[in-house]
């Protein structure tokens, strides 16, 4: 479909399109409210049964895990353990509103748009897949919503509170507070709620109407000229869902700065602990309103800066400096897209933005590809494998492997010119197309900051290649531990700094894995290894062979993915 040329195409363009939009949102909208319901019955049912089921056993283990660890002072550990009740009281409710409501917008929308991209210009028997995409896979999607919430409650909440008690260094010091801050604390806690809400909420308020009108004009603009997101798939029905949706857009976009406004009130408690005045905690109060203005002047491509004071709440200056920098970064960041969304085919061409599902494929597909590599060297047993099948053990599996992968791209990413990571010979991870997302931000962080270190010391072919094997069969606790093991070299200052690499790597890995698919997915790919471990004949001591057919979904995942596999091993594309 080419891109109209002329007012008069333009205008055919859109009142013809004005039929076919209707047909497809009427379908959508009847398709929606068909699957609504049974979605929403497994997501609340679902998610309902795990939040009251586990219920006591969080109570009992948050307590016991809060009483025993060492990491908070006791003033602190007290005053979790008052407030401990009135948060386990609220979660299980919490939880099942936020089902109940998760269920209703996912099982009504997800059919409404999947009508849509059924008729994409890549789609084929377009009128097929209006009537059934985005049935069938809208509710095994709601039960993987299911599975990765009771993996996060079952699983990531548990290894969050045994993080907490274990045993801390000789030299860490347990969180603390000062008592003589907290009266000023819920002071300033007390006073910033009933100011900041209002405000906060009468800005959102303020600018919601320009939101609205801006974002049609810009998305008619887009409809008719097909520009801006419409460029390259020339979607047009999409663009008219697009305008249909964009009200509902504000409307969340108003909420969410009516409950976030909540939190930044209740921050100003943590300012004043943290700095130790009641005068801070007060400037925080006004500051607060005044960087959430200018944070909305920047969204919406406003003017820059705000109009409301805006008081230090920090003594020290290299913090308000660090937050400046953060926000001339920000706003460089937001200034680029929205260079690429005015409509200029090579810029959007030339910057390439990565999403971090991308980044996550790349990091499973890898840990696939190495996983296979390392159970042919050895490095991986069969008994490991087998234990976070049949078990669901997958501690010792789920972090060095991941971390193992990770390490292959910092060493190959501090060797070449780049700026950030190489991820494969098709993939590049740099400041300009950094997925924008600050939870990905804390993950990405410290991995630069470790190929930088790895550069600095410029490591030999064979300290690399014992490096990868440290990774798997040792603790890398102390220099100590690797004195047998025929490491090149003898320096315990280089051991030492090896060693710290790796083990904030693992630390890193270890996060990553409590985040709710990350078990899906690695339980998947450790079938597939099962399957590669059982193909080159390494089945664990006592296996009669049976093993063969206790995971036939796994056989046919490897064999289905084993041809792309080996192409993305010849072509390189995997690190």
């Amino acid at each position: 479909m080419e891109v109209p040329v002329g007012f008069v195409a333009k205008l055919w363009i859109f009142l013809s399109f004005l039929p076919f939009f209707t047909l497809l949102l009427l379908l959508g909208l009847l398709k929606g409210l068909i699957i609504c319901p049974v979605a929403l019955a497994i997501i609340a049912v679902g998610n309902s049964a795990v939040v009251i089921g586990l219920w006591p056993a969080h109570v009992i283990w948050t307590y016991y895990c809060v009483t025993k660890s060492k990491r908070l002072g006791w003033i602190l550990k007290i005053l979790v353990l008052l407030s401990l009740p009135v948060l386990l009281i609220l979660w299980p409710g919490v939880a099942i509103v936020g089902s109940i409501l998760g269920g209703i917008g996912y099982g009504f929308f997800a059919p409404l748009i999947a009508t849509f991209e059924a008729v994409g210009e890549s789609v084929t028997e377009k009128w097929k897949h209006c009537f059934l995409d985005g049935c069938w896979s809208t509710l095994e999607d709601s039960c993987t919503v299911v599975r990765d919430f009771m993996d996060f409650c079952f699983h990531s909440y548990f290894s969050y509170m045994d993080e907490l008690s274990e045993e801390v260094h000789e030299n860490e010091i347990p969180m603390e507070i000062q008592l003589s801050m907290l009266p000023s604390g819920f002071l300033v806690a007390i006073l910033a709620v009933p100011v900041d809400v209002p405000l906060i909420t009468a800005i959102a308020l303020w600018k919601s109407p320009y939101m609205l009108f801006h974002g049609w004009k810009r998305l008619l603009e887009d409809l008719i000229g097909r520009e801006g997101p419409f460029l390259e798939t020339v979607c047009v029905p999409f663009a008219g869902l697009a305008i249909f949706l964009w009200p509902l857009a504000v409307i969340g976009a108003v909420l969410a700065a009516f409950f976030s406004s909540i939190f930044l009130g209740l921050y100003g408690g943590v300012i004043v602990i943290e700095e130790g005045s009641l005068q801070m905690g007060l400037a925080y109060i006004v500051a607060v309103i005044s960087l959430f203005d200018e944070y909305c002047n920047d969204l919406l491509y406003l003017r820059e800066g705000s109009c409301f004071p805006r008081p230090r709440y920090r003594k020290n200056k290299n913090d308000i400096n660090e937050i400046a920098r953060r926000q001339s970064i920000e706003q460089d960041g937001s200034h680029s897209l929205n260079l690429v969304s005015e409509g200029s085919r090579t810029l959007k061409r030339a910057i390439q933005q990565y999403t971090p599902v991308q980044v996550w494929d790349w990091l499973f597909k890898s840990c696939e590809v190495n996983g296979k590599v390392l159970l042919h060297e050895g490095l991986i047993n069969v008994e490991d494998v087998q234990e976070c099948i049949l078990k669901g053990n997958c501690k010792k599996l789920g972090v060095k492997l991941p971390a193992w992968s990770i390490l292959q791209c910092l060493l190959k990413s501090s060797k070449s010119d780049s700026s950030g990571l190489v991820l494969s010979e098709h993939m590049e991870l740099n400041p300009a197309n950094f997925p924008r997302d600050r939870f990905f931000d804390w993950f990405l962080a410290p991995l630069l900051t470790m190929k930088e270190q790895i550069k600095g010391l410029k490591l030999e072919e064979n300290e690399e290649a014992f490096l990868k094997k440290l990774v798997m069969v040792c603790k890398n606790n102390t220099p100590e531990e690797w004195e047998d093991t025929g490491f090149p070299s003898g320096d315990k200052v280089r051991v030492a700094q090896l060693q710290a690499v790796i083990r904030r790597l693992q630390g890193i890995v270890g996060s990553m894995s409590r985040l709710p698919t990350f078990r899906r997915r690695f339980k998947n790919l450790v079938k597939v290894l099962y399957v590669e471990a059982i193909q080159m004949g390494l089945s664990p001591p006592g296996d009669t062979g049976s093993s063969k057919s206790r995971f036939p979904h796994a056989r046919r995942k490897s064999e289905e993915g084993s041809m792309q596999i080996s192409t993305h091993e010849r072509d390189g594309d995997i690190v």
